[in-house]
């Protein structure tokens, strides 16, 4: 018994010495973007990074792995891993990550075209051809120790002490949840049976982090409707409030962990650029949370019921950007609205992590936004073609000339100073 206890013990003191203790890092200020040209980003100044990390594109078709291959294992299955993509996700961590910049990763699932992987990531209650990305397959077996192979893989790779292939700082858990049926597709659900699936799927993902990692973040994801309906039938979206604070008490059930949250304060409408023109409210009854009222979002996750060991969780705007329009007046629109985001922010000190804008380039298949700091070369899906002037915004953003690129846009946005923002 006693060899058998000392075993225990060493093999404990073993793990933790594995679990790297580096802090979350600090940066100078939130700016940041998702991703798609690395060396146009690092001349943005950027701080924050947002990245896809398509989870069942890690997974080789091959059943077996060959001579050499990768893998990844879990509760006695083990994955044949598809290396290439490994290597491409090397490509644009590592020289973000090594010249400071703090890389969330967005970890996703499609409906693989192959019918055994989709079997093992997609869940087994999704629709057979609705939804864009997936809720995981945590149901089945072999599917359970998938998503934890996965994710452990992750883990250990991106977000240990070894560096060697990159760092990431953040997972932001599945994509905007809340409207289920695009993007968490599981199938018609309530609330809680969305809350009880999501929260099994973050505190596996979390699980997997916490072996490697002891203060990287894991994020829910939200998009923005707070109270109002996001969908006519209740079973295919519902609010976010309701599915923050069902997802808290079920982790409150289970045992609290430090999960935080991931949002996307679009404007109400996503094809109009002027988020100051919102009709919205600034209490916790609001329709939506944009960035007109983001304050009600930070007030909210200080809320005794949200807490987490009596500090409010981290809030990182994963993604959001802003339309341009056919009006003349167009481009400053968007760089105003731009400027109006950045001001709001600064006036939330210490709440938020990172401001991912979105998009780096327009794209021709996202319903016919134009949400770039580049257009697209016409005929081409995201082949960038000329810097708008968001650009210089974004590069403005966070340096000494912010205040003379941002002051022009006051009287686009209908204010005498940046102060006038908060609401009276």
């Amino acid at each position: 018994m006693r060899f058998l206890l000392g075993f225990c013990l060493l093999q404990a003191l073993v793990a933790s010495a594995e679990v790297d203790q580096t802090p979350y890092p600090a940066t100078p200020n939130p700016k940041g973007l998702q991703i798609q040209m690395v060396p146009d980003a690092l001349a943005l100044g950027i701080h924050h990074a947002g990245i896809n990390l398509t989870l069942n594109g890690l997974l080789s078709p091959a059943k077996e792995p060959k001579p050499g291959q990768s893998t990844a294992s879990a509760d006695g299955f083990v994955f044949a891993l598809n290396d290439g993509y490994v290597r491409a996700l090397d490509r644009v961590i590592k020289p973000l990550s090594d010249k400071g910049v703090v890389v969330t990763a967005i970890l996703i699932t499609y409906r693989s075209p192959d019918e055994r992987i989709r079997a093992l990531t997609v869940h087994p209650a999704a629709d057979a051809t609705k939804g864009t990305t997936m809720a995981a397959n945590t149901v089945t077996p072999e599917g359970r120790a998938c998503y934890k192979a996965l994710t452990e893989f992750i883990a250990r790779r991106w977000c240990s002490a070894d560096t060697s292939h990159g760092r990431l700082w953040g997972w932001v858990i599945s994509n905007e949840v809340n409207s289920h049926h695009e993007w968490h597709q599981m199938g018609p659900v309530t609330v809680d049976q969305l809350a009880t699936q999501y929260e099994d799927q973050v505190r596996l993902a979390w699980s997997s982090l916490r072996r490697y990692s002891a203060h990287a973040r894991v994020y829910l994801s939200m998009e923005h409707h707070w109270t109002a309906k996001n969908h006519p039938d209740p079973l295919k979206a519902c609010p976010g409030r309701p599915l923050l604070e069902a997802f808290a008490q079920r982790a409150r059930e289970r045992g609290d962990f430090d999960w935080h949250l991931a949002f996307h304060p679009y404007p109400a409408n996503l094809r109009e650029p002027r988020t100051w023109l919102d009709k919205v409210t600034f209490d916790d009854a609001t329709p939506k949370i944009t960035f007109k009222n983001l304050e009600v979002l930070t007030k909210k996750l200080s809320t005794p019921e949200l807490l987490y060991e009596g500090k409010p969780r981290r809030l990182s705007l994963t993604e959001q950007g802003f339309n341009v329009t056919k009006r003349p007046e167009a481009l400053a629109e968007q760089a105003a609205a731009y400027a109006y985001a950045w001001e709001k922010i600064a006036r939330l000190p210490g709440s938020i992590d990172a401001f991912l804008y979105h998009r780096q380039v327009d794209h021709a298949k996202e319903g016919g936004l134009r949400l770039g700091l580049w257009s697209n070369k016409e005929g081409t899906i995201l082949e960038p073609d000329q810097k708008r002037p968001l650009w210089s915004a974004v590069k403005a953003a966070g340096t000494p000339e912010w205040q003379a690129t941002a002051e022009p846009y006051l009287k686009t946005c209908g204010l005498q100073g940046w102060d006038d923002l908060s609401p009276k």
